[in-house]
């Protein structure tokens, strides 16, 4: 039998779902006005893409940061005509507050979307998934070896698959990879690989 969650990991997980809900709806704002350039969802020119990459690494000290080398485009997924969501795989052992685990999981949800407008700006799983209201689930994993399998099996579906590694200003070590974020993709996809995880 199943325990019922107790009330301080229903706190984060209320908190986690406020954050990346407020992010989700800034971000589509933010798409439907067009401010990510062009049309509201267009692909930066790859010498615009290298100088944003250039100047992030400079600032690599003052912000968390997620791995964008991957420009891959994310399968589309034919056949699953399911809900789109994205889950947050939020370590468990370092011991993060609530507060950090949701701007963690801010910084998670930013780079997947990120990912998706720099590889498949026109994508159908995007569409689908910011139409039917953004869907975000947090997740709970026990490990760094246990996230690293997550986002092999991930990108191996063709899936975003998104580590976010803190910069060690406040509670954790730098570089520590916190969240890794999947997705959006189709329900059914996304349980293949998160689908015996427990909700944070």
């Amino acid at each position: 039998m199943q325990e019922s969650p107790s009330p301080s990991t229903m706190n984060i997980a209320v908190a986690c779902a406020i954050l990346a809900g407020v992010t989700g709806y800034f971000l589509g704002q933010a798409k439907s006005l067009g401010l990510f350039g062009g049309s509201p969802i267009s692909e930066a020119p790859r010498k615009e893409r290298k100088e944003r990459k250039d100047h992030k690494s400079e600032e690599s000290d003052e912000s968390d940061e997620w791995s964008d080398e991957d420009d891959t485009a994310p399968s589309e997924f034919p056949g699953h005509s399911e809900e789109c969501k994205l889950v947050l795989l939020v370590r468990t052992d370092l011991g993060m507050t609530k507060g950090k685990i949701a701007a963690q999981c801010g910084h998670a949800t930013l780079a997947c979307y990120k990912q998706f407008l720099r590889s498949a700006p026109n994508s159908n799983i995007l569409r689908r998934w910011e139409g039917a209201g953004q869907m975000k689930v947090a997740l709970q994993i026990k490990s760094e070896e246990e996230l690293e399998m997550l986002q092999a099996q991930a990108l191996s579906l063709g899936m975003v698959a998104q580590v976010i590694h803190d910069a060690g200003r406040t509670q954790i070590a730098s570089g520590s990879a916190t969240v890794l974020g999947i997705g959006p993709a189709p329900k059914g996809v996304i349980d293949q690989v998160t689908g015996n995880l427990k909700l944070l």
